[in-house]
C-alpha cells in the first residue's frame, strides 16, 4: 500500500498541535490556580482535608497478688466549643441551615450556661456566657471575612465520664456535634485507688506526655502501653465524620506480687515507729520465702520542717540505696567460718572488757562502757550478743593472711552476687576483693568488713541472703511481677529465678538457723523484741554508725542505721522480712527499734493467713475487711445512704451505683461522710469520705 503524504502528515500535525495546546492550557490553568486562586484553594483544602490523629490505646492495669486494682486507666475529658461548623462557601440551603442554628444558639444560650455552671462551678454563668459569645463572634468573623480568628475554645478540663455524659444532655449540645460544634475529647488518665500506697514500686507517669517515670510503670512500659490506633476526621456531604483507619491495641495487664493488706500494714507500722524515734528514712520489705515474691515494700522519707514533719515515698531506698549493713552482716561472716571449718559452735573467743586492739585500732562492743562481757563467749553468743570483738577476732585470726578466702566465701554463699531487678537506678552490692598487691586493703579492712562495715549492700540484697537461709539454702531472686494477662487470661508467667541452688552445706545451714533462732528466742539474745508469742522467729539485729552528708563519722549528733532481718515461723519459714531505720542520735538499737516493727508486721501477716473466711480475719490494721456487724445500707435513688463503718471498696461501690463521684481522704475504713444521711443528691455529685483506722 502506498503511503499518502498529502493526507496523513497534516493529520499528525493537527494532533500534535492540539495536544500541545492542551498541555499549554493545563500548565496555564495550574499556574493561574497556584498564583491567583491560592486563597480560594486553601479554603477548600481546609474544608475538605482529612485530619489524621492517634486513637490512644488504653494502658494496661497493674493488679495486686490478691486481685485488687493498684493502678488503672480511667478516662477524663476536655470539653470544647467549635462553632465554625459551616463556612462562607456553602450553598444557599446550607446558609439557611446555619441561620436556624444561630437562632437556636441565641435562644438556648442562657440555659446552656446555667447547665455548664452546675456541672463545672469553677466558672460562673456569666463567664460561660462571655466565653461562648466570644466563640460565636469569632465564628461569624471567620464566615464573613478571611480573618484568622480563634476557632476552638475550652469549656472544661478533667471532666469525669459522668460529667461528660451530663454535658451531652445540655440544651443545644444535645443536638449533636455537627450541629452545635460542642464535643469532648477523651484523655486516658492513670488512677491509683489506694492513693500513694507503694507508689515508688508501682511507678508513675508524666501525664502530659504519657511517659513512664519509674517503678513497674517504666519497667513494663512496652507491655502496659499498647499500640495507638489511627483515625481521621473528614467532611462527607458537608458533615464531619470520624473514620478509623487502624484500631488501637490496648495494653496488657500485669499481676504484681504485692498484697494490699500486707503493704498497708507495713507502711502504717513503719511510719508509726519512724514518728516515735524521729527517724529520717525507713524501709520494710516483706518476702515470701519459697518464691521470692515481694508482698510488701515500704520506703518512707521524712519531709517537711521541724514540728511539721510527715513521711512519704521519695525513692525506692530498699533497692537503690547502698548502705553499710552493720551487724546483720555478721551472720554471713560466721557462716563462712563454719563452712570452711575454721570454727565450730563449741568454740569460744575472749572478748574481755569489750575492747580489743585490732592492728592499732580499737574494736569495741556495744557494752564496752559497762565493762563488756568479761569472759569468753561461744560462737552462738557472738551472734546472740552481736559482739563486734567476738566476730572480728574469729575472722581476723583465721583469714588475716588470706583475706581473699574470706571474700570468696561471701560470694560462695551469695553475698555480693548481683542480680537484676525491674527498676531503674537499681543499686548493686559492693563487696570488695583484695588485690594481689594489697593496694586496696589495709590491716584493719578484714576485721571491720566482718562486722558490716567497708561494704555497701542494698537492703533487698541482705533480705535475699536471709531468705535463702529460710529456704533451705536456696537463694531466689526477689520477684515483683507474677504474670501478664489480657482480659483475665494469662499470657505469660514469670517463673521463680534461682540465684544459687545452695549457699552452704546442710550442716552449716542447720547451725546458722539454730543460732538465729536463739538471737530472738533466748532471753539473752538482742533480738527479743522481734519475737512473737504465737510462733518462733529467727533473725539478726543490726546497728551501724553511718557517715553524714559530708562523709564524716564524727558529726554531732552521730547518725545510725538500725535494722532487723529475719524470717518466720522458725519451724517452717513462710516469710522473710527486713526493717531498716536511719536516724540521728541515741538511742540507736536494731533490736529495740526495728524489732517491734518486725514483730507487729509478722503477727499481722500470720493472723491474716489463719482464717479461711476473710470476714473472720477482720483486723484493726486492715483497711479492706468489713466488720461482720456492719450491714450494707439500703439504696434509694437520689438519697444519700449511710456508708460510715464500711470498707473502702464497699462504700465506693455503693455510692457509684447512685452515680456519685467519690473523693477519699486518709486510709482505712470510712469514718465520716461530708453529705449527711438522707440528703437528696444528684447524679455526678461529689462525696468526700474521711477514712481512718
Amino acid at each position: 500500500m502506498k503511503f499518502d503524504h498529502k493526507h496523513i502528515i497534516p493529520r499528525y500535525t493537527f494532533v500534535i498541535i492540539l495536544l500541545t495546546l492542551v498541555g499549554v492550557a493545563v500548565i496555564f490553568r495550574a499556574g493561574y490556580s497556584m498564583f491567583f486562586e491560592q486563597s480560594y484553594w486553601e479554603t477548600v483544602r481546609e474544608r475538605l482535608a482529612s485530619r489524621q490523629k492517634d486513637i490512644p490505646a488504653v494502658r494496661g492495669n497493674i493488679y495486686s497478688a490478691d486481685g485488687q486494682l493498684l493502678v488503672g486507666s480511667m478516662p477524663i475529658y476536655t470539653l470544647y466549643a467549635d462553632l465554625v461548623v459551616v463556612d462562607r462557601n456553602d450553598s444557599v440551603a446550607e446558609r439557611k441551615h446555619r441561620l436556624r442554628r444561630d437562632t437556636t444558639f441565641i435562644r438556648e444560650l442562657d440555659s446552656l450556661c446555667i447547665g455548664l455552671n452546675q456541672l463545672f462551678p469553677k466558672k460562673s454563668v456569666k463567664e460561660y456566657k462571655d466565653l461562648l459569645m466570644k466563640a460565636y463572634k469569632n465564628a461569624k468573623a471567620r464566615e464573613n471575612s478571611k480573618a484568622k480568628c480563634q476557632r476552638t475554645f475550652v469549656l472544661a478540663r478533667n471532666a469525669s465520664y459522668i460529667q461528660y455524659r451530663e454535658f451531652l444532655k445540655l440544651p443545644y449540645v444535645r443536638m449533636g456535634r455537627n450541629w452545635s460544634g460542642m464535643y469532648g475529647e477523651e484523655i486516658p488518665q492513670r488512677q491509683k485507688p489506694y492513693g500513694n500506697m507503694a507508689t515508688r514500686t508501682l511507678g508513675s507517669l508524666v501525664s502530659s506526655c504519657d511517659s513512664a517515670m519509674n517503678g513497674l510503670e517504666l519497667a513494663y512500659d512496652s507491655i502496659l502501653r499498647g499500640v495507638n490506633g489511627k483515625m481521621h476526621r473528614e467532611k462527607v456531604r458537608k458533615q464531619w465524620t470520624d473514620r478509623t483507619d487502624v484500631e488501637p491495641i490496648n495494653g496488657l495487664d500485669i499481676i504484681s506480687t504485692i498484697d494490699v493488706g500486707m503493704q498497708d500494714a507495713a507502711e502504717k507500722i513503719l511510719v508509726r515507729k519512724l514518728q516515735e524515734v524521729n527517724g529520717e528514712i525507713g524501709v520494710v520489705v516483706l518476702m515470701e520465702v519459697a518464691t521470692g515474691d515481694v508482698k510488701a515494700i515500704a520506703n518512707m522519707t521524712r519531709l517537711g520542717t521541724p514540728g511539721n514533719y510527715y513521711y512519704s515515698e521519695v525513692k525506692n531506698n530498699a533497692i537503690t540505696d547502698l548502705w553499710e549493713p552493720g551487724s546483720t552482716f555478721k551472720t554471713a561472716s560466721i557462716m563462712v567460718a563454719l563452712e570452711d571449718g575454721m570454727v565450730t559452735r563449741k568454740d569460744s573467743v575472749q572478748v574481755g572488757n569489750g575492747q580489743y586492739l585490732m592492728h592499732g585500732r580499737v574494736m569495741k562492743d556495744h557494752n564496752w562502757r559497762k565493762g563488756g562481757y568479761g569472759r569468753r563467749i561461744s560462737v552462738d553468743e557472738c551472734l546472740m550478743f552481736s559482739s563486734n570483738v567476738g566476730v572480728s577476732r574469729i575472722i581476723d585470726e583465721h583469714y588475716f593472711n588470706h583475706p581473699e578466702k574470706y571474700v570468696d566465701g561471701l560470694y560462695r554463699e551469695g553475698v555480693g552476687v548481683p542480680f537484676t531487678l525491674p527498676f531503674q537506678g537499681q543499686g548493686f552490692p559492693r563487696v570488695r576483693r583484695p588485690k594481689s598487691d594489697g593496694s586496696n586493703w589495709s590491716k584493719t579492712a578484714l576485721a571491720w568488713m566482718s562486722i558490716g562495715y567497708e561494704t555497701q549492700i542494698p537492703p533487698i540484697y541482705t533480705l535475699t541472703f536471709y531468705n535463702a537461709i529460710a529456704n533451705n539454702g536456696r537463694m531466689v531472686k526477689p520477684r515483683f511481677v507474677r504474670e501478664i494477662q489480657k482480659d483475665g487470661v494469662t499470657l505469660k508467667e514469670f517463673p521463680v529465678e534461682v540465684v544459687k541452688e545452695h549457699i552452704c552445706k546442710p550442716s552449716t545451714l542447720k547451725d546458722i538457723h539454730e543460732i538465729l533462732e536463739r538471737v530472738v528466742n533466748d532471753k539473752t539474745g538482742l533480738g527479743k523484741k522481734a519475737g512473737c508469742k504465737q510462733f518462733k522467729v529467727c533473725g539478726k539485729t543490726g546497728t551501724a554508725q553511718v557517715a553524714d552528708e559530708h562523709g564524716s563519722y564524727h558529726g554531732s549528733p552521730a547518725r545510725y542505721m538500725v535494722s532487723f532481718c529475719g524470717f518466720y515461723p522458725s519451724e517452717a519459714p513462710k516469710y522473710s522480712c527486713i526493717v531498716c531505720i536511719k536516724k540521728s542520735g541515741l538511742p540507736a538499737s536494731g533490736g529495740g527499734q526495728c524489732g517491734p516493727v518486725f514483730s507487729e508486721l509478722a503477727q499481722y501477716v500470720m493472723a491474716k493467713g489463719i482464717f479461711r473466711n476473710a470476714d473472720e480475719a477482720a483486723d484493726s490494721t486492715s483497711v479492706f475487711d468489713v466488720p461482720e456487724a456492719v450491714e450494707p445500707p439500703l439504696l434509694e435513688k437520689g438519697v444519700m445512704p449511710d456508708v460510715v463503718g464500711l470498707g473502702v471498696r464497699d462504700g465506693v461501690a455503693l455510692l457509684e451505683k447512685l452515680g456519685l463521684k467519690v473523693r477519699l481522704q486518709g486510709r482505712g475504713q470510712i469514718q465520716k461522710q461530708n453529705i449527711p444521711v438522707g440528703t437528696k443528691v444528684a447524679e455526678g455529685e461529689t462525696v468526700t469520705l474521711t477514712l481512718g483506722m
